[in-house]
């Protein structure tokens, strides 16, 4: 328990040892860079995490720790350096108690392709949630080949790995910042979402989580043999053979550099087809073993179905990736016709939005299906899924545009966090908020909020039969009472499968993952 008053300098007493944070104000006290999990490196690389190591006295925890390997520099998030090793660690904002009852706990798990992002970034911070009464919780986990890349003899999804590691620091812990480990609702945010439902399908989790939150979940899942071509390609950018002694014998740095190599010259020799078009080359591996089965098809088969289940996307997702430089630009029938096979999507997908969208060029066209294709559909289909094996879903769709800032992919983040005035939000929401934007920021936050605490979100659940959508938008919000929508008709008989090394698509399995 805290061993002072919540708000200024409280102590808490963990498994590890004693922690100190600070007073993040209106009665928030944030403790940050707590270690969960040892330093996954020297003999512990590319392991399972193991225990953090105990300390004396009382740990300073009034800043965020390191972050994992990776070369990005996110705006107002800290980078990455070499000698940082202590990358697995939790933050925890702890809100007052009037009544000293413990409180809902919301565990947030960090985007970034797999492959880059942190707990650090200000539109992540936890003090609003905190304020609506949550205990709030992010953890950092290892991204890049790090934490998904495939090495022989080692464990697979080892980011995944980590966040389950940090959840059951939760189950041991959170009671002493007043939580309550019993009412634990985990989140995340495009790889968090798609983190979230992995954790959903995986056996290790059971009792782990009561609810989840998932926004944009992408479907990107590799089978183990693409894994496999992907670790083959960066060992060959490294200089070494694609063996647990060669990879282990790269540093990090060099590790992140060589991802980084083979990520750009995808656009010219693509490991998987989707790779021409966007080359992210890290994503959780269907192995049978740590992840099971695809989401999508685990959810189906009611394996997760005492887990109650808010998800939510984007109308316009992959305009904000095109507007980074993320993806590959088409602008021609003839490029959209080879992205469309890429993805081995039917002929008549591509004709039903040319019907739907009589006067958009070729590239919103191709941005709208990539969207749809990426994690829309795919994120609509969880909460059905879900639904129809028995479990309690909600769907939610994110529509507040302004000027050249669209609802694209990582805007609903800030409205829902409440962190509208956060280092980079400014780009994502198009400017400074207005009332509408706050006035909106409150309803998502409220929402986020009453769900973690009651499992419910304030709108009829999905059933086995219709799909009720809460549309987010300013200046007001729309319920429709099902989704028959012409768009949603387009995607009936799409499949979603498993993602394979170019060489075999067409000996991909079929029925992975279900209608």
């Amino acid at each position: 328990m805290s061993e002072q008053p919540c708000g200024v300098e409280a102590a808490f007493r963990t498994t590890s040892g004693r922690v100190r944070g600070r007073g993040a104000g209106d009665g928030v006290t944030a403790v940050l860079g707590i270690p969960y999990a040892a330093a996954p490196f020297g003999a512990r690389r590319f392991r399972e995490p193991q225990p953090a190591p105990a300390w004396g006295g009382v740990r300073d925890c009034t800043a965020f720790g390191p972050i994992a390997p990776q070369s990005a520099e996110l705006p107002g998030a800290p980078v990455w350096h070499p000698e940082d090793e202590d990358i697995l660690t939790v933050n925890v904002w702890v809100p007052e108690r009037a009544d000293g009852g413990a409180l809902p706990v919301f565990f947030w798990i960090h985007g970034g392709a797999y492959t880059f992002g942190s707990s650090a970034q200000p539109d992540f911070d936890g003090t609003a949630l905190a304020r609506a009464g949550l205990v709030v919780v992010s953890c950092n986990y290892r991204v890049g080949f790090e934490g998904f890349g495939h090495v022989s003899g080692f464990p697979g999804n080892r980011g995944l790995l980590d966040q389950v590691a940090a959840l059951c620091w939760v189950r041991e812990n959170i009671a002493a910042f007043g939580g309550d480990p019993g009412n634990v609702t985990v989140a995340g945010h495009s790889a968090g979402g798609g983190s979230v439902v992995c954790l959903m399908a995986m056996e290790r989790t059971r009792g782990l989580f009561r609810r989840a939150i998932a926004h944009s979940v992408p479907h990107a899942f590799f089978a183990v043999e693409l894994a496999v071509a992907v670790g083959e390609r960066i060992a060959a950018e490294a200089g070494v053979a694609p063996t647990a002694e060669g990879l282990l014998s790269v540093s990090p740095e060099a590790l992140v550099a060589a991802s980084d190599k083979a990520a750009a010259h995808c656009g010219t020799d693509p490991v998987a087809a989707v790779h021409a078009f966007d080359p992210v080359i890290f994503q959780p591996v269907v192995d049978g073993e740590v992840l099971p089965a695809d989401p999508l098809r685990m959810l189906a088969s009611g394996t997760a179905r005492e887990v109650d289940l808010l998800v939510c996307h984007t109308l316009e997702e992959y305009w904000f990736l095109h507007a980074v430089g993320a993806v590959r630009e088409v602008t021609t029938e003839a490029e959209l016709a080879d992205f469309t096979e890429a993805l081995h999507l039917p002929a008549h997908l591509g004709d039903g939005y040319c019907a739907l969208m009589p006067k958009a060029p070729v590239l919103d066209r191709y941005l709208a299906i990539f969207g749809d294709a990426q994690f829309g559909e795919y994120t609509t289909r969880l909460a059905e899924h879900h639904a129809r094996a028995g479990g309690r879903a909600y769907l939610a769709r994110f529509a507040r545009r302004r000027g050249e800032a669209r609802p694209w992919h990582t805007a609903d983040i800030p409205f829902a966090f409440g962190n509208l005035d956060a280092v980079g939000a400014d780009f994502l929401i198009g400017g400074a908020p207005d009332d509408h934007d706050r006035a909106l920021s409150r309803r998502m936050l409220r929402s986020w909020a009453g769900f973690a605490a009651t499992g419910d979100p304030g709108w009829p659940a999905v059933t086995a039969d219709t799909t009720p959508v809460m549309s987010w938008a300013v200046p007001g919000d729309h319920l429709a009472a099902d989704d028959t929508s012409g768009l949603r008709a387009l995607w009936r008989d799409v499949r979603f499968d498993l993602l394979r090394p170019r060489q075999a698509a067409g000996h991909r399995s079929r029925g992975l993952s279900g209608a």
